[in-house]
């Protein structure tokens, strides 16, 4: 049997099809999280004008901050006029996890300067969880930063959704604030039940705990940097352990 390599290569080419565009498959990949971000930010902006702003500041907080817990933190923080370095500090705890992110974050990935820049600003939990799962590793750079860009363009846009319908919302309404603690009750809920143990979600529940008695109005600083504190003894405890027994 003769086989031609002429009609290999026609059929190789037919079978893979039009190649899609970059920006295409970023707009597909990231539009299923998109969906979710939408009513995420519309919480976020009504919140932004209950707490006495005016509307357009939910596109000034969803443009330059960009960090989906902190943010609706810092809207309460700012209202209340907080001391800048206690919000420096509480946005080093929240967000302290992107250190842990940038070890596997494919930004080698990203050309170009300005790319490469706005990549490391857009970088949320979201993002991050699209481009180091399953086939999203083969994602280019392009298709990170349009991923990135259109999962902001989703949190701006239910952000200012929010914030001009709040203007019709009445101002007894309230719990909108809890719609990301809902959020992260599910994600803990998916976290643990990949956990192999309960060791980790103890210490967070017992780092709250504490930090509720003995300072109610310091609450998250307080366990969240108890909790960073026994992740870290843990994390070097666990390793000499490893080494002991090899």
């Amino acid at each position: 049997m003769v086989i031609d390599p002429a009609t290999l290569s026609t059929t190789a080419v037919v079978d893979s099809g039009p190649r899609q565009p970059e920006w295409r498959r970023a707009l597909q990949a990231s539009l299923p999280v998109g969906i979710g971000l939408v009513p995420l930010g519309i919480a976020l902006g009504v919140l932004v004008v209950q707490q006495g702003f005016n509307p357009w500041w939910a596109m000034v907080f969803t443009s330059l901050i960009y960090a989906g817990s902190l943010e609706f933190i810092a809207v309460g923080m700012v209202a209340a006029m907080t001391p800048l370095p206690y919000i420096a500090l509480t946005a080093l705890l929240v967000n302290f996890r992107h250190v842990f992110y940038a070890l596997s974050f494919p930004l080698d990935r990203v050309k170009g300067r300005l790319a490469r820049f706005y990549s490391m600003f857009a970088l949320t939990d979201e993002a991050y969880a699209m481009t180091v799962t399953g086939d999203r590793k083969s994602m280019s750079g392009r298709v990170i930063v349009y991923s990135q860009l259109y999962l902001h363009a989703y949190w701006i846009g239910g952000a200012m959704l929010g914030a001009t319908a709040a203007q019709w919302i009445p101002e007894n309404i309230v719990g909108l604030d809890f719609a990301l603690t809902a959020l992260f009750v599910v994600l803990s809920i998916e976290a643990i039940r990949a956990q192999s143990g309960f060791a980790v979600p103890s210490m967070a529940v017992m780092c709250a705990l504490i930090a509720r008695l003995v300072d109610p109005g310091h609450m998250l600083p307080i366990a969240m940097g108890a909790f960073v504190s026994l992740l870290v003894i843990r994390y070097f405890w666990t390793r000499r352990k490893v080494r002991t027994d090899a």
